[in-house]
């Protein structure tokens, strides 16, 4: 593990910025960039559009590791380029940490839950990140009712996974997301909450974990996971909220910093001049990092 990387995760100020839309939500996230479905023809034009949009974030002068700590890739983009050098090699040498989506997506839902599929070949993807500078990874499960044995289920399954992740000397951000229009969205946080801290006390000392979270219902829910001593840090998802929306929420809750995907981008167009990119995107960075950093 990268001690300096480990360092500036754990205290530094800031947020991460999600950058790893893959598969199914690439045309969805390049038709909000203003790209439609028939401006590319296959996949590996859809990927490079993408590419070209994450490189346009990435270089702009608005990202940059005073405000940034770090930011989550998807495997194409880590194995694209940006200014010669792999995207990741790029972020660390720009001084932001660079992290990895490795799940394939979830399963069908079942008891109110989504699984995450298997992931094949996972070492040998996490050898190429560790070679690539990458820091951790991430991965994402789906909670959308309260039934403690499914949630039980999806906290088991990231936990396993992420001791194999910790394995190959990366730290796992474990994401168990809980659906924003959950019914009984903080009955689903207290369960979630206890099955977490479960799992946190059968680690080794040495074992280390982040944690991405939905914004809870109930301010400082997650105050004893921020605390735990295996845990780096605790990150907050955006979860479809408004950006407004979920830097208001984020401001709540003490020592919760943002890693947001789409509240991060949602001002940034195809067609606007470099000036007017780098402006939305300077805006959508200092609001997010106000909500990261100065709490209400």
């Amino acid at each position: 593990m990268n001690q300096e990387q480990f360092e500036k995760m754990k205290n530094g100020k800031g947020f991460i910025a999600a950058l790893d839309q893959s598969g199914g939500s690439t045309p969805k996230a390049l038709k909000d960039y203003g790209i439609e479905e028939d401006q590319y023809s296959n996949e590996d034009e859809m990927f490079t559009l993408v590419h070209e949009m994450r490189t346009r974030i990435v270089t702009s002068p608005a990202f940059t590791p005073e405000k940034i700590l770090g930011a989550i890739l998807f495997e194409q983009t880590m194995d694209r380029e940006v200014e010669g050098k792999y995207t990741s090699n790029y972020l660390a040498d720009k001084g932001i940490v660079p992290f990895l989506k490795v799940d394939k997506g979830l399963a069908e839902e079942e008891n109110g839950v989504q699984l995450m599929k298997v992931i094949p070949g996972l070492d040998e993807l996490l050898k190429r990140a560790k070679e690539r500078n990458v820091f951790g990874t991430k991965m994402r499960s789906n909670i959308l009712e309260a039934n403690k044995d499914a949630i039980a289920k999806v906290v088991q399954q990231q936990f396993e996974i992420g001791k194999q992740i910790i394995e190959a000397g990366l730290v796992p951000i474990i994401e168990p997301e809980v659906n924003i229009n959950a019914k009984d969205k903080e009955e689903i946080e207290d369960i979630l909450k206890e099955e977490i801290a479960k799992e946190l006390d059968k680690l080794n000392d040495d074992q280390y974990v982040m944690l991405k979270l939905t914004i809870p219902t109930k301010p400082n829910q997650y105050k004893s996971l921020i605390e735990h001593p295996n845990v780096v840090r605790v990150v907050a998802l955006s979860g479809g909220y408004s950006r407004e929306k979920a830097n208001e929420l984020l401001k709540e809750n003490d020592e919760l910093i943002a890693s947001f995907s789409r509240a991060l981008v949602t001002d940034l167009f195809a067609g606007q001049s470099s000036e007017e990119f780098d402006s939305g995107l300077q805006d959508a960075v200092d609001s997010i990092y106000d909500a990261s950093v100065n709490k209400n």
